[in-house]
């Protein structure tokens, strides 16, 4: 603990699920944690009450992404409890029913894109006068980015974590000059509440899940949590716009 004293961050999407895990370690490592959510209220709650049961320090920050105007309400009220910021991740993101391309609609397809790509896209571009040089902007990707997984009905789901990936190879190199690295890391199937439909309904589904990773088992919240940890750290200062394959060897 204490490889992030005195600096803050905050986590979209981290009130359950990896965000939780990542909001959760980055406190941690003594991070003040801004958890941010859409709905759950009592999630957040529940994560920023964690946090600081292991000595560490957060507060929730509530703001609906992927609708006009989220990236101005969740700087609004992060504002109101922060001066500054230092680390920046981007957790936040939904799938939309799976559909193939013929299938997908005009709807769930804005939808996503809205979520998972505009929102971190301004919520970066807003926070860029309160993130302080030197700082760590991370965005959790998919390994579905590179390589389809054997459902195609998640077409849309898988063009905008690549869509986020470019957007972190581009970002890096323009805030270089300031100090602020930016990466990438990519999760393979994770044992969470958006894959619990198929992962937790039945041991075949848990023993495909596992088959998927060269390592042989399902991935946990907290493997993922500790990469990003790793990333937010001094330890990676000459690392920036990686894609860090967390996949558990999924794409070998």
């Amino acid at each position: 603990m204490g490889t992030l004293t005195g600096r803050t961050a905050l986590v979209t999407g981290g009130s359950r699920g990896i965000g939780r895990a990542i909001a959760e370690r980055l406190g941690r490592d003594g991070a003040r944690v801004g958890v941010h959510y859409n709905e759950r209220e009592a999630a957040a709650k529940e994560t920023v009450a964690a946090i600081e049961a292991a000595g560490g320090s957060a507060f929730a920050v509530q703001a609906r992404l992927g609708e006009p105007g989220d990236a101005e309400a969740l700087w609004a009220a992060f504002d109101a409890q922060a001066d500054g910021l230092d680390v920046l991740v981007h957790n936040a993101g939904v799938v939309v029913p799976p559909a193939g391309v013929a299938a997908t609609t005009w709807e769930d397809f804005d939808r996503v894109f809205a979520t998972n790509v505009r929102a971190p896209f301004f919520l970066t571009q807003q926070g860029l006068d309160r993130l302080r040089d030197g700082g760590r902007i991370i965005a959790v990707s998919s390994g579905l980015a590179r390589r389809p997984a054997n459902m195609p009905g998640l077409v849309a789901y898988s063009m905008t974590k690549a869509a986020l990936d470019v957007f972190t190879t581009v970002l890096a190199k323009e805030l270089a000059p300031r100090g602020i690295t930016v990466n990438a890391v990519a999760p393979g199937v994770v044992d969470t509440d958006m894959n619990a439909g198929w992962l937790r309904a039945s041991e075949e589904g848990r023993r495909q899940g596992a088959a998927a990773a060269a390592l042989g088992r399902v991935g946990d919240p907290g493997d993922i949590a500790d990469v990003v940890g790793f990333v937010a750290s001094d330890d990676a200062r000459w690392v920036t716009g990686h894609w860090l394959d967390v996949t558990g060897g999924s794409l070998l």
